[in-house]
């Protein structure tokens, strides 16, 4: 969100943060370990229920477009039910992303605001009503219904490419359950960061500087710093990309082997 939110420097004058690890770095010397973490209750908070619903979603979808319950779907029919999973997310995700890029950029802009994410929820109702915790919404969905899509749809498809002839796909190894989500997580990401980048600027933005919304960010991005500043953050997501993605496809494999277990009827 640093990366993604820094100012354009003047002419002549480095830029406040040179990549991933130079914010890494003074973010490290200038705030500690906590500065590693500041934002963090928000998602935590909400990530739980984020997921159930995330999943819920996707099997609604896949449900929706099958007429037995054992028809197979077709990828472009499983990025539709991925895609529906991201609407589902985005009412638990949006104020939660709101609270986290303010907190998280509050640092590097000298000024703090909020003493954390209670207290910066409470400020922005009281100064803009729910909207104000709901800023930012639609970019959310712009980002988050095509990327899902991705996710869910490269995942089973990778779980099919790494199943051995003649096994079952609910069979699949550990190892492989690992590579397949942490592979999705990233492709995920390829499709997520340039709507991510759009959002994290209009949520920390002040009070009416983008009136037409991503439009207007999305123009003076392009104007002011070129395409390529559509990818920044880009090395940070990916990083993070692989290891959360993977955990997070395999705690849902074993969630649900366990839930078969001790329910199979259910």
């Amino acid at each position: 969100v640093r990366l993604q939110t820094q100012p354009k420097p003047q002419p002549g004058q480095a830029p406040l943060y040179s990549g991933t690890f130079d914010c890494f770095r003074k973010t490290l010397l200038g705030e500690g370990v906590r500065g590693l973490y500041r934002g963090m209750a928000a998602p935590i908070i909400g990530v739980t229920p984020m997921y159930a619903v995330c999943f819920f979603g996707f099997g609604l979808g896949k449900r929706l477009q099958q007429r037995k319950p054992d028809d197979v779907l077709t990828y472009p029919q499983l990025f539709a039910a991925g895609m529906l999973s991201g609407v589902f997310t985005t009412v638990i995700m949006a104020p939660g992303e709101r609270i986290k890029c303010l907190l998280q950029i509050q640092a590097a802009t000298g000024e703090t605001k909020y003493s954390g994410s209670l207290d910066c929820a409470k400020q922005l109702y009281r100064e803009a009503g729910i909207r104000g915790v709901y800023k930012g919404t639609v970019l959310t969905l712009m980002r988050d219904v095509p990327a899902s899509g991705m996710y869910f749809m490269t995942y089973e498809w990778l779980k099919n490419i790494l199943t051995p002839q003649g096994k079952s796909v609910s069979d699949l190894s550990v190892p492989r359950i690992l590579f397949a989500g942490g592979l999705a997580g990233i492709f995920n990401w390829v499709v997520a960061i340039p709507p991510d980048v759009l959002k994290s600027r209009f949520q920390t933005a002040p009070e009416g500087k983008y009136p037409n919304g991503f439009r207007d960010v999305l123009r003076e991005l392009i104007r002011e710093e070129g395409v390529a500043s559509l990818y920044k953050g880009f090395t940070a997501v990916m990083i993070r990309a692989f290891p959360a993605n993977a955990a997070c496809f395999l705690g849902f494999e074993v969630a649900m082997k366990f839930l078969n277990w001790i329910a199979p009827g259910l």
